[in-house]
């Protein structure tokens, strides 16, 4: 199995292919602590990180958005204080694609 933290964003193209549910059952052993939600009948990837207060949940968010800028991918993020709420999803396709896997394990190795 791939190694997703280790892994670059595809460029992705609109109408491209969803990761298969087959690919999104191997995937998500890798972020077991991210849920899949539907919003609007969009999967996304959801995921709360807690802080002890609103500096350390805002530099979170800060790590988050240079990965997202570096990698030309970009979540949706929710800051409020001692908590930090992450979806990932492609817009492009409207649902999930590999990309966001690879996104939500190295936004994993951000929290620490």
């Amino acid at each position: 199995m791939v190694n997703l933290r280790g892994q670059n964003c595809e460029p992705c193209r609109k109408g491209g292919a969803k990761a298969t549910p087959e690919e999104i059952n191997i995937f998500r052993k890798q972020v077991p602590e991210w849920e899949i939600v539907a919003i609007d009948g969009i999967e996304r990837l959801r995921r709360e990180y807690k802080f002890r207060n609103f500096s350390e949940a805002l530099a979170f968010t800060n790590r988050v958005g240079a990965l997202a800028e570096e990698q030309e991918h970009h979540p949706a993020l929710l800051t409020e204080w001692g908590s930090v709420r992450v979806e990932w999803w492609t817009h492009k396709i409207g649902g999930l694609h590999r990309n966001d896997f690879i996104m939500a394990a190295r936004t994993d190795l951000l929290g620490k």
